[in-house]
């Protein structure tokens, strides 16, 4: 009978985990709600799935995010997206919130022939969509909103077709 090695059992432990993360992400969101007083803000619409969402931040003289908030409807994966997003870019200078949305993009559209860029904690959870291209856009799309929002202080609808 063939058992399984120990690295397989824990992969599936963090693969659990990790789930588990997402869910109670998507569950109870951090953040959720807009901010009254946010300087910035943008919208995210995924036509192909149906998700939504409006980003809302307070960007200080300094360029930095001091709060992040939002609000949505959509899957699971984008919700819990957004409210990592919210978790992880607060008190971060833009530069740095850009930063990891770079690397979050790069360890997404990483093949899985290649070493996956190595991604803050929170974001690990939701690697594992890059086995699923459609399941990227919903992953992103808050990161996009973010994005945008950070440009413009009314950045309008992000769409990711």
């Amino acid at each position: 009978m063939n058992m399984p090695d120990a690295s397989s059992a824990h992969v599936a432990d963090r693969h659990a985990l990790y789930r588990e993360l997402v869910l109670e992400h998507a569950r109870a969101p951090r953040n959720f709600g807009l901010l009254s007083h946010a300087t910035h803000r943008a919208e995210g619409i995924n036509p192909l799935c149906g998700d939504k969402l409006e980003l809302s931040l307070v960007i200080d003289a300094d360029s930095r995010i001091s709060q992040a908030g939002f609000i949505g409807t959509g899957c699971a994966i984008s919700l819990a997206s957004a409210s990592i997003l919210t978790e992880l870019i607060a008190g971060r200078s833009i530069a740095e919130a850009k930063a990891l949305f770079e690397n979050f993009q790069d360890a997404l559209d990483c093949q899985d022939d290649n070493p996956m860029p190595t991604v803050e904690e929170p974001l690990r959870a939701l690697s594992g969509v890059r086995r699923f291209p459609s399941r990227i856009k919903c992953a992103t799309l808050a990161w996009h909103a973010m994005a945008n929002a950070v440009q413009e202080r009314d950045a309008g609808v992000v769409t990711t077709e």
